[in-house]
């Protein structure tokens, strides 16, 4: 069964400070994301910038994986491997995803950003932004980790698209991925999951596609995408309960 590793005060003040290092690096990548530039100018960028950070590279510390970020194009949604081939297009929608990790403590975050993408697409992308805000305000303490999880498929599926179901959110802190696990979904009664306490830690991740949810696994071992093709998307911050209310630790944009 899932338990949580609630953090102090102190702690959730290393992983703020984590965090807004994640949330600088965060906001150059999302700068760079443009017409003609390649996934490995993404890697290159975050290597230099966590570098410069003082911290470390989260996703390094993943058995087998050897990049700073993930970074995925349309119908790929996540662990993509940030290959010089990759080259974004007008029309695409690439995700990003990265973690860091200073003084002990990681933080995770990501984002999917649509170069001069269409009236729908865009759509789209605005239906995981605003699921990310539902589910961060539904992280209070006394409520359950499956309020959150409803606050991301009503506003997913009230928007025409599909959550994705294999793939989760999750806790955060001294590992990149602790319990409790998150889902995109509502998987059974609200009551079956954990209430949220103080001091929680979590990376509220919205995973989600244009079409059907199911996935497949790409060659290269590594990459997750769409099983019929269609564009995915994911947004996602860490967030940690201080005095009952959510606060998030990643965030730039706000």
């Amino acid at each position: 069964m899932d338990k949580f590793y609630t953090k102090t005060k102190d702690e959730i003040e290393i992983m703020a400070e984590c965090g807004q290092k994640l949330a600088r690096v965060k906001k150059a990548l999302f700068e760079k994301v443009a017409e003609g530039v390649s996934a490995d100018d993404i890697e290159q960028l975050a290597v230099e910038l966590i570098k410069k950070e003082g911290a470390e590279a989260s996703f390094k510390k993943v058995p087998g994986y050897s990049w700073a970020t993930c970074v995925n194009v349309n119908a790929g949604l996540v662990h993509g491997i940030p290959k010089k081939e990759i080259v974004f297009k007008k029309g695409n929608v690439v995700s990003v995803d990265l973690g860091l990790y200073f003084k002990g403590f990681n933080t995770d975050c990501s984002f999917s950003k649509g170069i001069d993408v269409n009236s729908d697409t865009e759509k789209f992308l605005n239906a995981g932004r605003e699921a990310l805000k539902k589910a961060i305000d539904a992280t209070v303490a006394g409520n359950r980790v499956y309020d959150i999880s409803e606050a991301i498929e009503k506003t997913v599926v009230s928007a025409g698209y599909s959550p994705i179901r294999a793939l989760v959110g999750h806790g955060v802190g001294r590992e990149l991925h602790e319990d409790p696990q998150i889902p995109c979904f509502l998987p059974g009664a609200k009551e079956e999951s954990m209430e949220i306490p103080e001091g929680a830690t979590f990376a509220i991740e919205v995973m989600y596609a244009q079409g059907g949810s199911a996935l497949v696994q790409e060659n290269d071992g590594w990459t997750i995408a769409t099983q019929d093709g269609k564009i995915s998307a994911l947004f996602e911050e860490t967030v940690a309960v201080v005095d009952g209310r959510p606060k998030v630790l990643t965030d730039f944009f706000g």
